[in-house]
């Protein structure tokens, strides 16, 4: 029986890689009877994607995160002046201890697709850890395994001109976090991607200031439009997305977006891999 020592060691060093030592301690949590225009206004000008909501008597009782407000533009259109728990629904969550191995994390948030919020062995919550995390974790390995399976294949993609709410309402329907945007100078045959459109645009340009949903989306975009070649491998993508602080990789086919990799799919394929 021959036994791969190298792969041996490589689980051996993920399994011992702790939740606490590369979760986020103390984040930021509003009272569930704050308004969702303020929620906002804490998420945008602290670069977060997820707000812890507590109530007095149970500490935290779910997650206000993008796609909540994703959801919500697209079916009404605007932001309402009331409090989280009259309006949302919050996102269930999943609880880690700290001296979880990141391999279980990762298992957890793929089999659930569910928050982690981690409590100490009094119950006490000290913290989260989300997808970039456990990417940033797994970075540190020798794992690098394939993207094919976990990589999104289909593209979707605006003009230019379309408006935010178009976009918004995209986001919605196909359950994603961005859109690419084309130039508007492209013709129609062969569309030029320009930027993209991801929740947290949504957040710091449009919401925090407060610009019209009938704008054009390609002049509220991310741009330039950061991209990796197909057939990068996990490792690769994880470096480039940790390093630019993004949570969403276009792949490309000869210049043109062909797939998608999110901070999620890092996880997932890493996940798999290491099991």
């Amino acid at each position: 029986m021959i036994v791969d020592l190298t792969k041996m060691s490589h689980r051996s060093q993920i399994q011992d890689m702790k939740v606490e030592n590369y979760m986020t301690y103390n984040p930021i949590t509003v009272h569930r009877d704050i308004s969702v225009s303020d929620a906002i206004t804490i998420m945008a000008t602290k670069g977060i994607g997820n707000l812890v909501v507590t109530d007095d008597l149970n500490g935290p009782v779910g997650i206000l995160t993008e796609r909540e407000l994703i959801e919500y533009l697209s079916l009404n259109g605007r932001i309402p002046k009331l409090p989280l728990r009259d309006v949302l629904v919050h996102q269930s969550f999943n609880s880690m201890a700290p001296d979880s191995s990141i391999l279980d994390a990762a298992i957890t948030m793929i089999s659930t697709k569910a928050r982690l919020l981690v409590f100490n062995a009094d119950d006490i919550f000290v913290g989260i850890i989300t997808a970039s995390d456990i990417v940033r974790a797994f970075s540190k390995t020798e794992e690098n395994p394939s993207l094919e399976h976990t990589m999104n294949k289909k593209i979707f993609d605006l003009k230019f001109t379309d408006t935010i709410l178009g976009a918004i309402k995209l986001m919605n329907t196909e359950s994603i976090g961005s859109v690419i945007v084309n130039d508007q100078n492209a013709d129609n045959k062969r569309n030029k991607p320009y930027g993209i459109f991801t929740e947290r645009d949504l957040l710091t340009r449009i919401l925090l200031k407060n610009t019209s949903l009938e704008s054009e989306v390609g002049r509220h975009c991310s741009t330039p439009l950061i991209m990796a070649p197909i057939g990068i491998r996990a490792q690769e993508a994880a470096k480039i997305m940790t390093s630019n602080k993004i949570k969403r990789l276009p792949l490309t086919e000869d210049g043109r977006p062909v797939a998608m990799v999110t901070a999620r799919d890092l996880v997932e394929a890493f996940g798999i891999k290491s099991k």
